[in-house]
């Protein structure tokens, strides 16, 4: 896939709610519900970049490995697949 950056929130939002993860570590039928429970809203800064068999867009395959999901300080990110175990993080920025 190539690398995607987006900076609305309607169109990020439609997005992830069409991925999905399978594979090692992280895994998620939806990624929104994901962004959601993490505590972003509103995202409002999407970049996702990579690919990994695992991931799913729209249930086509490959989908991006990586994503860094925004809401102002807050941020989301998912990382690893195509073989390593995937992981998430959440942080507040300064």
């Amino acid at each position: 896939m190539n690398p995607i950056e987006l900076n609305d929130p309607q169109e990020i939002e439609a997005l992830l709610g069409k991925i999905s993860l399978t594979g090692q570590g992280f895994c998620t039928d939806c990624l929104l519900a994901d962004v959601f429970d993490a505590g972003l809203t509103y995202p409002d800064f999407l970049k996702a970049h990579g690919s990994d068999p695992d991931a799913r867009y729209e249930d086509q395959s490959p989908a991006w490995a990586n994503y860094h999901v925004r809401q102002g300080k807050k941020v989301f990110i998912v990382y690893g697949g195509n073989g390593t175990p995937r992981r998430t993080h959440t942080t507040d920025t300064p």
